[in-house]
């Protein structure tokens, strides 16, 4: 009993503002430590509110909007990075905990192609045609397929790069063509607000008739999608950038 009435003056003797104290770490940030009655320390963390998920959306529009709407951090800086040609990020800066908070995140829904199969001539060209963007290498590709008039491809004069076949040139009439390679074609690959990025493939064809295309460019296409996408939110978000509010990584 002797004791802890001695311990309750002791506290009574130490005023609540003499608990807290305000010291300086190693790296220069300030801490704040409250000292408890047996001269034990511990560190007064603020409070800091993240978002429990990022907000999922599909298209850059979406994102711009959200920006410009300015509904949420109002006094916030953002870092806008493009992970990859599908995949865009809106983060904050660290906060105290040394944590990036993730706000959005956008995923670009594109069609899916099989690169490398060999389809049949009805399937390759639906394919070419639904997710592919017009060009002249695609329109000739599409000439090909729809008019081989052979279902065995010949292999004759094949040298590896171009391939001969038969098509029909008019109602009785067929003519030996050179199937075209490389061939340079626009798929849809990223998100559809920004220019498609054209690359080489190489066509192919084989008995059925069948055609394949295969990419031939090494992935190159990638980093010009995510070039392409950096243009087209620095263009339309271009007030923010300037105010500092927002920048673009890749």
């Amino acid at each position: 009993m002797l004791k802890e009435a001695i311990q309750h003056l002791l506290n009574l003797a130490i005023k609540p503002s003499e608990r807290i104290v305000d010291v300086v770490d190693p790296n220069g940030n300030t801490r704040t430590l409250v000292i408890d009655s047996e001269g034990i320390s511990k560190e007064i963390k603020p409070v800091i509110s993240r978002a429990e998920e990022a907000l999922r959306i599909n298209t850059l529009t979406g994102l711009i909007g959200y920006m410009k709407a300015n509904l949420e951090r109002t006094d916030s800086n953002f870092y806008l990075q493009v992970y990859d040609e599908k995949t865009v990020y809106l983060k904050g800066v660290l906060d105290s905990e040394g944590e990036r908070e993730k706000l959005v995140e956008v995923n670009a829904i594109v069609p899916n192609f099989d690169y490398g199969y060999f389809l049949g001539s009805e399937e390759l060209i639906i394919a070419l045609q639904s997710k592919f963007t017009s060009s002249k290498d695609r329109d000739l590709l599409l000439k090909v397929i729809g008019n081989v008039k052979e279902e065995n491809v010949r292999t004759t004069g094949d040298n590896g790069i171009s391939q001969a076949v038969t098509i029909k040139t008019g109602v009785a009439s067929a003519d030996d063509v050179l199937v075209p390679n490389p061939v340079a074609l626009a798929p849809y690959r990223t998100f559809l607000e920004v220019e498609q990025p054209t690359s080489s493939f190489i066509f192919r064809m084989k008995d059925g008739p069948k055609g394949a295309v295969f990419e031939a460019d090494g992935g190159a296409w990638r980093n010009q999608a995510i070039f392409n996408i950096c243009e087209y939110l620095a263009e339309e978000l271009a007030t923010e950038i300037d105010n500092g509010r927002i920048t673009i990584i890749a």
